[in-house]
């Protein structure tokens, strides 16, 4: 029988894929990001990658932490995947810009709040 994997893993999966896209986009302005194919092939991966460990967030973990857009992140990575010759790559680049800086401070909250949490068991 499969063992669930630990909810840790996901949000630990969120802040590597959100560390690679980092990576990845440094030094870039949207236009040599946008017409840099390997840069956005690798940063879409790790957006795909993001919202499917979202969807794998308990719902008990998401209504401790209503400030994190957890449908739009998944919604995100459901329009990438099913509309791929379709990406508006202006959108991804607001979004690595704007949004992944407060998701990864979000992510490691929960992380922090979850270690405590086992210190105190």
């Amino acid at each position: 029988m499969k063992k669930d994997r630990d909810i840790r893993l996901y949000l630990d999966d969120i802040l590597e894929a959100i560390g690679k896209i980092e990576k990845y986009t440094e030094g870039l302005d949207f236009e040599k990001f946008r017409t840099d194919d390997k840069t956005g092939d690798a940063v879409i991966r790790n957006f795909l990658v993001i919202g499917e460990a979202v969807k794998k967030i308990p719902p008990g973990i998401r209504k401790k932490n209503p400030d994190i857009p957890w449908k739009i992140i998944a919604g995100m990575r459901d329009k990438l995947i099913h509309k791929y010759f379709g990406i508006r790559y202006d959108v991804v680049w607001e979004t690595i810009e704007l949004r992944l800086p407060s998701l990864r401070l979000d992510i490691q909250k929960i992380l922090d709040q979850m270690d405590k949490e086992m210190e105190q068991a």
